[in-house]
């Protein structure tokens, strides 16, 4: 009879399960991404092809990327257990609690009709249809949020790596399965930090890392919506664990190598297909990638390789297929094209120097001067006051930005509508960038916020005096996104919306610096001389007192329900379209809402009057409709506003919850929401 099995001892089929289960989603989303994109750009993203190409070279990325797994080592099987246990539950209740955002208001709902036209057409432009209004007319315009005129066609604002991935989802189950893809991304980004957290901290933190990431309210909320933030998180997580592994294997001089290191530049440069803001947040990757190279390690060239190749296709995509958006961007965008070139360069130059003898030496000898003296202690001291710095912030900075285009006035504007309902004085040019800080601190807690200050502080200690070198690329990538983000966060400051510019890297990274700072504190009372049963109940203690203020801040929100019935409200809307038609939308939030939403969802043109339009013009429109062999149908909001053209009937009638907003304070509760959407048939002329 073979032994029971023991959870507490330590085994290295545990070690091997945890390694693979907490990289393998991110070497999935290389591979799909992989087939995808290059599908996309030739117009033929179906899923016959996508699914056939995707199975082999799914296959070919686990392989290299599994193969000698090296992660952890021996674990005990409670701790992979546990994380998969943490995972599972926050998948199941992500999955009940998950958000129906598809009609067009925020980013989301924009993501899924983006990848419903992916879904059902595989190719991009979108046309506008003009020949079923008729033709060109200057009473029409075809644009809404996120979705461009431009050059005769529709342009969608964001990049396609999320719709990319939606898209599989909407195959598999239609729009709730695309919906559905949010809260197993989101369980893909609580394994992934759980194995990061694993390999740098200790693999018995990983299961309470999970636990407090999974808990956090900005956790929560994105992976109940469709954000890019969550594969950009898998990829980045994953990617980071990667590398792990092969510098693991490079120390032992065995094991595959160069495969796996391409696999995690490839993930990591892929962040850019997510969001182009990732370019930022990959830039230490560069220098790592080349001081790999100057130091003439087998995993340099490959990662430096695969980072090109990922990001290198990000910036393909978005300048053939969302150059719009990114035009929207260049203000903020060239400067960071500029800043990557720059480093690209500067990296370059530094590989040389360090290959080249006399400089290289010199260099070696400086950097062994430094791990030497003083400045390891004064770059500790240094990040404890950058971090005060941020939290005083607010005492002596009100950040504001004067809207210089329509979409800032936009903003400006709801920032107004924000402040009259929560009763605060009217400023549309606040963006309340000042409480950056404060706002990480809602949702990780004041305990979590100075052990991660401490943990960070120690870290750079430990890298300058050459210690931990495992530490080096996840300290880079995590201190140098944090500092930029906190500096500007560059989003609209209501909250919850304004978190996800946190989930993206900060609170993940400050509560990996907070995990390091718990396993050093306990380390030391080991030291101590106390027993294994005391470390144990302090270090369970001490997870409780992090985990305390994270649910407070999320656990009215656990629980709470938000844009429900939407998918059911829109099919009604087709349905009593039918075939046929050419909408034209007459008032402005309801084309905002819904005009790709008819023209994807429902299968029919649409198009809505511009400022200038007036009744006679409607009915001009109507004719011509009619003219060119379809039915219109006037669409508005009210039935005053579509009564004068026909018998009026209501759509849609939806009546549901949405996330509440705050601008100086935590989130708390939801608002209400109603959409009505009223519709009325012209007479033939």
């Amino acid at each position: 009879m073979s032994a029971p099995l023991n959870a507490h001892a330590p085994s290295t089929t545990a070690g091997r399960l945890l390694a693979r289960i907490t990289v393998a989603p991110a070497l999935l989303l290389v591979a799909w991404l992989a087939v995808a994109l290059p599908l996309l750009l030739a117009g033929v993203f179906r899923p016959g092809p996508a699914i056939v190409l995707f199975l082999p070279v799914a296959g070919l990325a686990l392989w290299r990327g599994l193969r000698g797994a090296g992660g952890p080592g021996a674990v005990p099987w409670w701790t992979t257990g546990a994380v998969l246990a943490v995972a599972a539950a926050f998948l199941a209740l992500q999955a009940v609690m998950v958000s129906e955002q598809i009609i067009v208001r925020r980013d989301p709902a924009s993501y899924v009709q983006f990848a419903t036209w992916l879904t059902d057409h595989g190719s991009l432009p979108i046309p506008e249809s003009r020949w079923a209004f008729g033709g060109d007319d200057k009473a029409l315009a075809y644009a809404s949020p996120a979705f461009y005129e431009d050059g005769g066609s529709i342009v969608p604002q964001f990049m396609a790596g999320l719709p990319l991935v939606l898209a599989l989802g909407g195959w598999l189950g239609g729009t709730h399965g695309m919906l559905l893809m949010a809260p197993l991304l989101g369980a893909c980004a609580v394994l992934a930090f759980a194995g990061l957290v694993a390999r740098l901290v200790g693999p018995r933190w990983a299961p309470a890392g999970a636990l407090l990431l999974a808990l956090t309210l900005p956790m929560l909320w994105v992976s109940r919506s469709t954000f890019s933030e969550l594969p950009a998180l898998v990829l980045l997580l994953g990617g980071l664990s990667l590398l792990h592994d092969v510098r693991a294997k490079a120390a032992e001089g065995s094991g595959p190598v160069r495969g796996k290191a391409f696999l995690a530049g490839a993930a990591l440069g892929l962040i850019v297909l997510c969001r182009i803001d990732g370019l930022r947040d990959v830039l230490p990757v560069v220098a790592f990638a080349g001081l790999l190279i100057a130091r003439r390690r087998r995993a340099g060239w490959p990662l430096a390789a695969g980072l090109a190749l990922g990001a290198g296709a990000g910036l393909v995509e978005g300048f053939m297929l969302s150059r719009p958006y990114l035009d929207y961007l260049r203000d903020s965008l060239r400067p960071l094209l500029l800043l990557s070139v720059a480093i690209v360069a500067a990296t370059a130059v530094l590989v040389v120097l360090l290959r080249f003898g006399p400089t290289g030496s010199r260099l070696r000898g400086a950097a062994a001067a430094v791990a030497r003296g003083r400045l390891p202690g004064a770059a500790a001291v240094l990040t404890v006051l950058v971090m005060a710095a941020f939290a005083l912030r607010p005492l002596f900075q009100t950040v504001r930005r004067v809207p210089d285009n329509p979409d800032d006035a936009l903003n400006a504007h709801f920032i107004e509508q924000v402040q009259r309902i929560d009763h605060m004085p009217l400023d549309g040019t606040r963006q309340y960038s000042e409480l950056s800080l404060h706002w990480v601190g809602w949702y990780i807690g004041v305990p979590a916020l100075l052990l991660a200050t401490f943990g960070a502080a120690l870290l750079v200690r430990r890298l300058l005096r050459g210690r931990s070198p495992e530490w080096l690329l996840p300290y880079a990538v995590i201190v140098w996104t944090t500092v930029q983000v906190l500096l500007r966060p560059g989003i609209t400051p209501d909250h919850p919306w304004a978190s996800r510019r946190l989930i993206g890297l900060i609170i993940p990274g400050l509560l990996l610096f907070t995990m390091f700072a718990a396993a050093w504190a306990t380390r030391r009372i080991r030291r101590l001389g106390y027993g294994p049963r005391v470390v144990r109940t302090v270090a369970v203690a001490g997870v409780a007192v992090l985990g305390v203020p994270i649910v407070l801040s999320s656990g009215p929100y656990m629980v709470a329900r938000t844009d429900q019935h939407e998918v059911a409200a829109v099919r009604g809307l087709c349905d009593e379209l039918g075939p046929g038609r050419s909408v034209v939308v007459i008032e402005r939030a309801t084309a905002d809402r819904f005009l790709q939403v008819v023209r994807g969802m429902c299968g029919l043109p649409a198009a809505r009057t511009t400022a200038t339009a007036r009744p006679a013009d409607v009915r001009r429109l109507a004719g011509e409709i009619y003219a060119a062999g379809r039915r219109p149908v006037i669409m508005g909001a009210e039935r005053a506003q579509v009564a004068p053209y026909g018998p009026a009937s209501q759509v849609v009638r939806l009546r549901t919850r949405q996330d509440g907003r705050t601008l100086d304070e935590p989130p708390g509760g939801t608002w209400g929401l109603s959409v009505d959407v009223w519709i009325a048939e012209p007479p033939r002329p």
